[in-house]
């Protein structure tokens, strides 16, 4: 492909064990669209994206490829409609929602790098049901010096894992288990280091229900300010 290049997804970054988490490896490759796309991209997950292997990118027409050896694992193509951006919730609202977090109890993946309960290291999302508003999680998140650049920049694909994961939440994982299959995120402002950021995710449909339809946004606790928003498709994973 021309215009080809290698990247690797450290270890740390992972969503389920021995892959790499779905938001932070669609920022990733939004990252390398870049170059060779204007505007908002959506990134269609075809395998889930291994870590610590080198990975291969590059342009066929007018989308991004994303190989690991002889297999396409990701498509990255202009991202489709604006998402119906969820609204806003109060620090204190999301205080009170991050206590029912249902992955205390159960977690299908717990060592995930943006919402896994034996992380130490990783964002320590922990998304709740919000009070009165049905299909709605909501979360507090202060970003940590080890996820941000030199200038305390928190890094764009680490806002694309903070918008999925609480996507997945919106729907019980322990009732059916989904997978992100695609994402596309604006990206407003990037939020810095010990910033007070609350992060809101609202399931908005479902096909037959195999598919789930979220949207979810990250907010300025202090003055409102949408920071980034994203539209997500999680796909039941089958039984067995």
């Amino acid at each position: 492909m021309p215009g080809e290049s290698t990247f690797v997804i450290a270890r740390g970054f992972n969503g389920p064990p021995g892959s790499a988490n779905g938001g932070y490896a669609c920022g990733r490759l939004a990252s390398l669209a870049a170059g060779h796309m204007d505007g908002p991209v959506s990134v269609t997950l075809l395998e889930p994206v291994p870590l610590g292997v080198p990975l291969r990118y590059g342009v066929s027409g007018r989308r991004g490829q994303a190989w690991d050896g002889d297999e396409l694992i990701a498509i990255v193509g202009k991202a489709g409609e604006d998402p119906d951006v969820p609204p806003a919730v109060s620090w204190p609202a999301a205080q009170a929602a991050t206590r029912s977090f249902a992955g205390r109890s159960w977690h299908p993946f717990p060592t995930c790098f943006a919402c896994g309960v034996d992380r130490a290291d990783g964002l320590r999302l922990a998304p709740g049901a919000v009070a009165g508003q049905a299909g709605t999680v909501a979360c507090p998140w202060i970003p940590a010096r080890e996820h941000a650049d030199a200038r305390g920049t928190v890094a764009p694909e680490i806002v694309w894992a903070a918008l999925d994961c609480p996507g997945g939440w919106t729907s019980d994982p322990a009732v059916e288990l989904r997978l992100l299959g695609t994402m596309s995120a604006r990206i407003a402002a990037l939020p810095s280091v010990a910033q007070q950021i609350v992060v809101v995710a609202r399931r908005t449909g479902a096909d037959d229900g195999r598919v789930v339809l979220n949207s979810s946004a990250i907010y300025d606790a202090e003055d409102g300010r949408l920071l980034a928003s994203a539209l997500a498709h999680w796909v039941a994973v089958p039984s067995g």
